[in-house]
């Protein structure tokens, strides 16, 4: 028996089976064997999930054995790669193939499949989305059945299952719409609580990518806006070596997960030490391949709540939110994240046919979030926001169609391909019903 424990560490689980699939055909026997038998069966990512939605209550598929790059097509601008495959792994072949992705977030060590299926995002471009950028799938179903989907075959099981919550089947490929290599200028300063309020939209109009990080109980945050250069990928100015450890390992990790630490044990400090954070990083301008400039590393731990609102409603949710945080004594030792997306076409994204602004609440892993979660959903609720499905929630199914159209949709085409809920897990059950 495995234990299964997510990166947060709010989720656990002890499948009764763990197999290391090779083959699509290993995943058709693993999930046949289950269904003959009632049991059920999860392919888990790495973990990145807040939530349970990978959680196996009986048979675990680690992913490790489906990966890497299965074909290039140069013509029609698409990579197909293992359901497996790290985020980062497929950036570094992308680069070396002189090719990207569009858009991604900040953290690149999700697999593909975990990835797309729980909405990860990043911020601003033509699509924020990753499942956005999904052109074609291949899954095994519930009924042991290898579906294949693209625009022209099966294609109402694409736009439905590239953001499919490990609903409908286990991913085995995925197909990407890429980009010939891309250079990325980002600029990153501290900006002030006022600055952002009256200059964000400003902001977000003048640059591709824009990413805040208010820091509460301080009048500071610190702007990273990333504007696409039509220079060739040669001229690229990345930081200096000392510097990018300064910045990004140094105080970034090493200092801040100290911090975060005595702010743990010593509440009180920590308006202080936010008003500190808030200036620490240095102005600094540098340019690079993309996925260089949009992944960060994140090796202090946290928990995460985030939800994405109306573009219009964004900056008064995150207002309200301020003054909920300033009206309580709660000590909130990790930023505030601020992003805006597109509206997309993918029917279970949160920003299905709605311009939206995403806004992230962390606190440590150490730390009880379950007061200030609870209080910053409801402002986000009244403001008509959606939750990110791989982080913290409340919400179950019946909540969760007042906000998603498609949501009675995605359920009839889950009950087509997975009729004796294999692939069930108590989240599913939360979200989507039995």
């Amino acid at each position: 028996m495995t234990r299964w424990t997510n990166w947060s560490g709010l989720e656990s689980a002890e499948p009764t089976q763990v197999l290391d699939p090779r083959t699509v055909a290993d995943v058709v026997t693993a999930i046949s064997r289950a269904r003959e038998s009632g049991t059920g069966v999860k392919m888990v990512g790495s973990g990145h999930s807040f939530t349970g939605i990978s959680a196996p209550e009986h048979t675990m598929l680690r992913p490790g054995g489906l990966s890497g790059i299965l074909s290039v097509d140069r013509r029609a601008m698409t990579v197909t790669a293992g359901a497996g495959t790290l985020l980062k792994t497929l950036n570094a072949e992308l680069e070396r193939l002189g090719l990207s992705l569009h858009n991604m977030g900040d953290i690149a060590e999700q697999t593909l499949a975990g990835a797309i299926s729980t909405g990860t995002h990043g911020s601003g471009g033509i699509a924020a989305g990753l499942a956005a950028q999904v052109v074609g799938l291949e899954m095994v179903t519930g009924t042991g059945e290898v579906l294949a989907a693209d625009r022209t075959t099966n294609p109402e099981v694409l736009d439905l299952a590239r953001l499919g919550l490990g609903a409908l089947g286990v991913l085995t490929s995925l197909t990407f719409a890429v980009e010939p290599l891309l250079l990325l200028q980002a600029t990153e300063r501290p900006i002030g609580w006022a600055e952002l309020l009256e200059r964000h939209d400003e902001l977000v109009a003048t640059h591709h990518h824009v990413d805040v990080h208010w820091f509460p109980h301080s009048e500071g945050a610190l702007l990273k806006a990333n504007t696409r250069l039509a220079d060739d990928v040669g001229t690229a100015r990345p930081l200096a070596p000392w510097s990018s450890w300064l910045d990004d390992e140094l105080l970034s990790n090493t200092v801040f997960g100290l911090t975060t630490r005595l702010g743990n044990r010593f509440p009180p400090v920590v308006p202080a030490v936010n008003r500190v954070s808030s200036r620490a990083l240095s102005a600094r301008t540098y340019s690079d391949v993309a996925h260089k400039v949009f992944v960060s590393t994140r090796r202090v731990r946290f928990r995460e709540m985030e939800y994405a609102v109306p573009r219009a409603a964004g900056l008064a949710a995150l207002a309200e939110a301020r003054r909920v945080i300033d009206a309580h004594d709660w000590r909130i030792g990790f930023p505030v994240e601020i992003r805006t997306a597109p509206a997309d076409d993918v029917p279970l994204s949160t920003a299905y046919r709605q311009d939206s602004t995403y806004l992230a609440f962390h606190v440590p892993r150490e730390v009880d979030h379950t007061a200030y979660f609870a209080a910053m959903e409801s402002v986000m609720r009244a403001h008509g926001g959606r939750p990110h499905w791989g982080k913290l929630h409340s919400l179950d199914a019946t909540a969760l169609g007042e906000l998603h159209p498609c949501l009675d949709d995605f359920t009839a085409l889950r009950d087509r391909l997975d009729p004796d809920r294999v692939f069930a897990n108590g989240y599913l059950r939360r979200v989507l019903g039995s």
